[in-house]
């Protein structure tokens, strides 16, 4: 594997981009994570999580492959308290080394967001300062990140590919083509615990300012931005929705 990882690392980027759809064609999730990590993009991809209600089965997978990735955590500084403390269960559980919270620059929101109100005037204008701008300053470092999205979620994640390429970076949604129900059974046979709202009916979690209960398990976003167009934080813009 050696070999196909110096090769596919060698070609150019929309090449390459092309070589890693190919490569993981048919793939499952765990082949598809070990060639990233250990061979692919050694010491040059990070793991960006929000540590909400699904992250525990992309942590819990990359954490049996190196429990040293970087792990970029968004601190908002507008997350639910349960949150925070899921964060830190996790960490714990998993045995998490190397997991990294990214905040808003402290000069930009006092200048922005002096009273911390922009969610209320301005989605788009929060999410790009205590999202879209610390992750990008945080992935300077890095070749390629690792999403957790899924297509079952809806919107513009039904059309999710394996393999994306943007602004220069490969960014990889390993859990893709995974369902709510696989989704489930792998929380239960791996025991891995719940995010704590989870149970109260909050089946997709960002931000509380922005967050509701969704409207049901098969519409975990619906509580995302509800009442509003807005579907996604910035973060997620892919090359789908950047042609369109």
């Amino acid at each position: 594997m050696q070999g196909l990882a110096s090769n596919i690392m060698r070609q150019p980027e929309s090449t390459l981009f092309a070589r890693l759809t190919n490569c993981f064609e048919g793939q499952d999730t765990a082949s598809i994570l070990t060639k990233l990590i250990l061979e692919l993009f050694h010491n040059r991809i990070a793991v960006v999580s929000s540590f909400g209600a699904e992250s525990a089965i992309l942590l819990d997978q990359v954490a049996r492959i190196d429990r040293n990735i970087p792990i970029l955590f968004l601190d908002t500084k507008k997350h639910f308290s349960e949150t925070l403390d899921y964060r830190d269960i996790l960490i714990d559980r998993l045995r998490l080394t190397n997991v990294q919270s990214i905040e808003p620059d402290v000069f930009e929101r006092t200048t922005e967001d002096d009273d911390g109100l922009l969610w209320k005037q301005n989605y788009d204008a929060c999410c790009d300062l205590r999202k879209t701008r610390p992750l990008n300053k945080a992935l300077k470092g890095y070749d390629g990140w690792i999403s957790g999205r899924k297509r079952f979620h809806g919107g513009s994640r039904e059309i999710l590919p394996i393999v994306e390429e943007l602004d220069g970076k490969i960014k990889i949604n390993p859990l893709a083509n995974w369902s709510a129900q696989k989704i489930n059974d792998y929380f239960e046979n791996f025991g891995l615990p719940r995010h704590p709202l989870f149970q109260q009916g909050y089946f997709s979690i960002g931000c509380a300012t922005c967050t509701e209960k969704s409207a049901g398990i098969d519409d975990p976003r619906s509580g995302r931005w509800a009442g509003n167009s807005k579907t996604e934080c910035g973060i997620h813009k892919s090359m789908l929705s950047a042609n369109l």
